[in-house]
């Protein structure tokens, strides 16, 4: 039954998993509203909201969703990034993230590299294994809005491409 999908297939149902779920909480939200009786209508609507609310977060999270089959894997705990690459690597706190930029020279998928205290670079490809928890992580930075960071994914530019960095305080 494993081979009931083709690969290609998967990953697609896989990268929309999130708005897929949306769909069903919808469905069941309209099925609610039409055939519930007492109160359940009103359940209805609030799973409606509810699967509103899920498919935007879910397109954007299938939009910043780029594969898992590149180089090196990215942990995420207790606000602190790790990346272990075969050729770099790197651990970072959250708080001590200064700049983030997409860099679509990075070999062998574009990259986020992302810059720490004196001035030391992680990058981690697009498609590294568990990237996709990066989209949650940059969202955090103070600021940052997701719109901006879909926006440089989709259009690829030709070269690094600052997206955030936090705000200098000059003592004077």
């Amino acid at each position: 039954m494993a081979d009931f999908f083709r690969p290609e297939a998967k990953a697609a149902l896989w990268r929309f998993r999130d708005v897929i779920v949306a769909g069903a909480v919808g469905a069941l939200g309209v099925w609610l509203v039409f055939y519930g009786g007492g109160f359940l209508p009103w359940l209805g609507y609030i799973f409606l909201a509810l699967a509103a609310v899920l498919l935007i977060a879910g397109l954007q999270r299938a939009r910043f969703r780029q594969g898992n089959d590149g180089p090196g894997v990215v942990q995420i705990t207790e606000r602190r990034l790790a990346y272990f690459g075969p050729l770099n690597g790197g651990v970072m706190d959250l708080t001590d993230i200064s700049m983030l930029a997409f860099d679509p020279g990075g070999h062998p998928a574009p990259h986020w590299v992302i810059t720490g205290p004196e001035n030391r670079e992680i990058a981690i490809p697009t498609t590294a294994r568990g990237a996709e928890a990066l989209f949650d992580t940059f969202s955090a930075l103070p600021g940052m809005r997701a719109e901006k960071l879909l926006s440089v994914l989709s259009g690829q530019p030709d070269q690094r491409v600052v997206i955030w960095s936090r705000p200098r305080h000059l003592l004077h």
